[in-house]
């Protein structure tokens, strides 16, 4: 009877174990013995390796012997640190950090100096490391959603960059820096604490996506109205009363949008001065021409 007790007794506990939590494909790999290199996986541009949603809260040391991989994807676990090792990882054209408890990233990112693309959004930093320059070839970075309130002016040298993304920080002022970044196409710099833009903006000749929504700003500069590369322009959300005369200038801007997606204008919630809540609600060539007008009898 104890016999046939004790065997019932190892069923049920064969059948709990088998309805554990799995585990992760890394460590599953190891332990029945496999190469790291298995996790490989090899497509038609990139050498990749994806460990996203791991609950990892450090990383793994086989991952800093994988030196073939060019495209990393470390994205929401709970990492708090990532170690120097990082720089072991040369070939790394993409590198996504995103979604984890990151409050600083290590020097040696400077030693990537193949990485095209970084993603260290939703973090815990309050600041980047100037060696990060070091990465001549990046083209696209995004920092949002973490506490950063300036950058080092060693980002004049990363002269390829086309895409940043600083939304949901704590910049006063936009950084110097970025006025020398002269590919730049795409500036995301919503929801921090901005009170006004520098005229320097118009140095970003390329720029076609201007974000500057939710912030505190009170007024646009006339010098952004020579960017004629300007395709979406959102300030809404802000303190703005007035639109500076040559607005007009801006022919790239097809309408007054309302939909955060769509291109155009965006001037909605602002306590513009009247007559020019009116004159918006005309739309583009409504407000053009008031615009227009204005400046000619001024």
């Amino acid at each position: 009877m104890g016999s046939e007790q004790s065997k019932n007794e190892e069923r049920r506990n064969m059948v709990f174990l088998r309805k554990g939590p799995k585990l992760p494909a890394w460590e599953d790999a190891l332990l029945a013995g496999r190469e790291p290199k298995s996790l490989l996986k090899r497509g038609l541009r990139y050498v990749s390796l994806s460990l996203i949603m791991k609950g990892m809260t450090t990383t793994p040391d086989f991952l800093w012997g994988l030196h073939e991989v060019q495209k990393l994807n470390l994205s929401r676990n709970q990492l708090v640190v990532i170690p120097p090792s990082l720089g072991k990882l040369d070939r790394l054209v993409v590198l996504n950090l995103g979604g984890n408890c990151l409050k600083c990233l290590p020097k040696e990112i400077g030693l990537l100096r193949n990485l095209k693309v970084l993603f260290v959004n939703m973090n815990c930093l309050k600041e980047v490391p100037a060696e990060l320059s070091l990465c001549r070839k990046l083209e696209v970075l995004s920092l949002s959603h973490n506490c950063i309130s300036q950058l080092p002016l060693s980002f004049t040298d990363l002269t390829n960059l086309r895409k940043l993304n600083l939304s949901n920080n704590r910049f006063v002022q936009i950084p110097l820096c970025i006025f020398a970044l002269r590919s730049l196409d795409f500036l995301h710099l919503g929801s921090n604490k901005l009170e006004n833009i520098a005229e320097s903006i118009q140095y970003l000749v390329n720029l076609q996506i201007f974000i500057v929504e939710n912030n505190n700003i009170r007024s646009l500069p006339r010098s952004l109205c020579y960017i004629s590369t300007l395709e979406l322009l959102n300030a809404d959300y802000n303190a703005i009363q007035t639109l500076p005369d040559d607005l007009y200038l801006l022919r790239r801007l097809r309408r007054i949008a309302w939909n955060p997606m769509d291109k155009g204008l965006h001037i909605a919630h602002n306590p513009l001065a009247r007559p020019l809540p009116e004159v918006v609600e005309g739309g583009l060539d409504v407000l053009f021409n008031y615009l227009r007008d204005k400046k000619e009898h001024n």
